[in-house]
C-alpha cells in the first residue's frame, strides 16, 4: 500500500521586487492567486497534509491558506529553514514530503506526481525537478553522475564547471518522511549568502549512503515570478495552457490570442467565442453558445444556443437561459434573462428579472438605484418593451403587456396592458418655416455681437 504524500508550501518570502503592499503569492494570475493555483494544482495529488510557512504577521497569506495550517519562518535566513519549520505540523508522517513554493503556479500536478512515483520506485530519500534551461545562468545547478544526484550548487556558489551544466534546480523536492528531521537539522549555511539551503538536503543524503534523483520537465512550468513583468509572462503562459485546453475540449476561438480566460472559466464544447472576449471568475457557458467579439463576461451562466455581443457586457449575479440573445452594448447586472428572451442593443438591465420570450427594445434602462438602495424590475414572459423606455424599479411589466416606446415606466403594469409613460404629442401645422427663421436670425445676431 502507497504511504500518504504530504506538502510543504513556502510562501515566507518578501517578493520585494514586486514592489507591491499585496504579498507576492497573492498577485493575480488569471483571476486566481498564485498562492491558490498552487494549492490547487497539489491538491490533485489528494495529499493528507497541507502546510503552509509564511512570514511573522502575513495574515493575509495565512487567511489564503486555510483551512490547511500555516506555521512562521521567524527570520528569513533561507529555504532549508523554512522547510524545517514546518516539521511539527508534518508529526507522525513518514511518507513522501513534496516541498513547492507558493509563487510557482505554473508547476503542473502531472510534473508532481511524476516526482513523488520516481522516488517511491527508486526508494528515494530525496527527489528533484529539474529542467534543461536556455539561460541556466540564475538557478542552482544539478549535478548527477551515474543516474544518481550527488549534490545542488547554487550559483553564486558554482565553479567555472559547474556553470557550465544546463541541468538546472526547479525548486520543487521530495522528502522521505523517515528521513527529513535529520537531513534538514545537518544543512549548515556555510555559503555566500550565509543562508540554509533546502538544495544541500541532497549532498548530505549522499553523504549518508542515501538515494537521491532528479527528474527532467519542462522549463516553462518552472519560470519564476519575481517582478511585475515577470508575472505578465506567466499570465501570458498560463492564458496558452488555458486556451489550448478549452480547444481541446471542443470551444471554437477566431483568434485565441485576444481571448482572455479565468481560472475556473467552464465552456462547453461547441462554444464560439469571437476576438477580444474576456472572462471575469464565475463563469459557465453551456454549448452551442456564440460570444461575439469584444464582450466582458463575469460571475454569469449562459444557457444552451444563446447569442451574446458583439460589445456585450454581461456582470456578476447574471442568468442567461437558452436562446437568448444579448446584443450589442447590452449590459446586465445580477439580471436573469428567460428562455428566448431578446434585448438585441444599446439597454443596461440591472436587477432584472426578464421573462420568456419577452423583446427589450434599445435604450431600455432598468432604473434600478435610487440613491440609497437597489431594487428590482420584473418584466413578465412574452412582454414587450419598445425602445427608449426607463423602467424605474420597484416595479412589474406584467405578461404579454406592451410597453410604448419612450416611456417612463413609474407603476406597475398588468397583464396584456398597454402602457403609455410619456407627454402627449403637440402638433402645430405650417410652423416649421416661421421657427427655422426665428432661430436663423437669432444665430446670427449672436454672431455679430461676438465681432464687436
Amino acid at each position: 500500500m502507497k504511504s500518504s504524500i504530504a506538502v510543504v508550501v513556502l510562501a515566507a518570502g518578501a517578493g520585494t521586487r514586486m514592489k507591491s503592499a499585496l504579498p507576492k503569492v497573492l498577485h493575480p494570475l488569471a483571476g486566481w492567486s498564485m498562492l491558490r493555483h498552487v494549492l490547487d494544482n497539489v491538491g490533485r495529488l489528494k495529499p493528507t497534509r497541507v502546510v503552509g510557512v509564511i512570514a511573522p504577521g502575513a495574515k493575509a497569506v495565512a487567511q489564503a491558506f486555510a483551512p490547511h495550517p500555516s506555521v512562521i519562518q521567524k527570520r528569513p535566513v533561507g529555504t532549508g529553514d523554512a522547510a524545517k519549520a514546518a516539521l511539527g505540523a508534518l508529526k507522525g508522517h513518514g511518507g513522501p514530503v513534496l516541498v513547492v513554493f507558493g509563487d510557482a503556479p505554473l508547476v503542473t500536478a502531472a510534473s508532481m506526481q511524476r516526482l513523488v512515483a520516481a522516488c517511491r520506485k527508486e526508494e528515494a530519500a530525496v527527489g528533484v525537478l529539474g529542467f534543461i534551461a536556455r539561460d541556466p545562468s540564475p538557478y542552482g545547478r544539478l549535478i548527477v553522475h551515474r543516474g544518481q544526484l550527488e549534490k545542488i550548487v547554487e550559483s553564486k556558489d558554482a565553479d567555472e564547471a559547474e556553470k557550465a551544466i544546463d541541468f538546472c534546480n526547479s525548486g520543487v523536492m521530495c522528502l522521505d518522511g523517515r528521513l527529513m528531521a535529520a537531513l534538514l537539522g545537518a544543512i549548515g549555511n556555510d555559503n555566500a549568502k550565509r543562508e540554509f539551503y533546502l538544495t544541500d538536503a541532497v549532498a548530505i543524503a549522499r553523504a549518508a549512503g542515501h538515494k537521491a534523483i532528479a527528474v527532467e520537465g519542462e522549463e516553462a512550468e518552472f519560470q519564476g515570478i519575481n517582478s511585475r513583468a515577470e508575472l505578465a509572462m506567466a499570465e501570458r503562459a498560463l492564458q496558452q495552457r488555458l486556451r489550448a485546453a478549452a480547444m481541446e475540449a471542443g470551444v471554437t476561438m477566431t483568434d485565441p490570442n485576444t481571448v482572455w480566460l479565468a481560472a475556473d472559466t467552464k465552456l462547453a464544447a461547441d462554444v464560439s467565442i469571437g476576438p477580444n472576449v474576456r472572462f471575469g471568475l464565475g463563469v459557465t457557458v453551456a454549448s452551442n453558445v456564440e460570444i461575439k467579439a469584444f464582450c466582458d463576461i463575469e460571475g454569469a451562466r449562459i444557457g444552451r444556443g444563446a447569442i451574446v455581443g458583439p460589445f456585450a457586457r454581461i456582470r456578476p449575479g447574471s442568468e442567461v437561459a437558452e436562446d437568448v440573445h444579448i446584443g450589442n452594448f447590452v449590459e446586465l447586472k445580477a439580471t436573469k434573462m428567460g428562455k428566448g428572451a431578446k434585448a438585441n442593443h444599446l439597454a443596461y438591465l440591472g436587477d432584472s428579472d426578464i421573462g420568456a420570450a419577452s423583446n427589450i427594445g434599445a435604450g431600455t434602462i432598468a432604473v434600478n438605484y435610487d440613491g440609497y438602495g437597489k431594487w428590482r424590475t420584473v418584466v413578465g414572459a412574452e412582454a414587450f418593451v419598445g425602445s427608449n423606455s426607463s423602467l424605474v424599479a420597484p416595479v412589474r411589466i406584467g405578461k404579454g403587456a406592451n410597453v410604448t416606446a419612450g416611456s417612463v415606466v413609474t407603476e406597475d403594469v398588468p397583464a396584456g396592458a398597454v402602457a403609455f409613460g410619456r407627454a402627449r404629442q403637440v402638433t402645430k401645422k405650417g410652423r416649421a418655416a416661421p421657427l427655422r427663421a426665428k432661430l436663423k436670425a437669432r444665430a446670427a445676431a449672436a454672431k455679430r455681437a461676438k465681432k464687436k
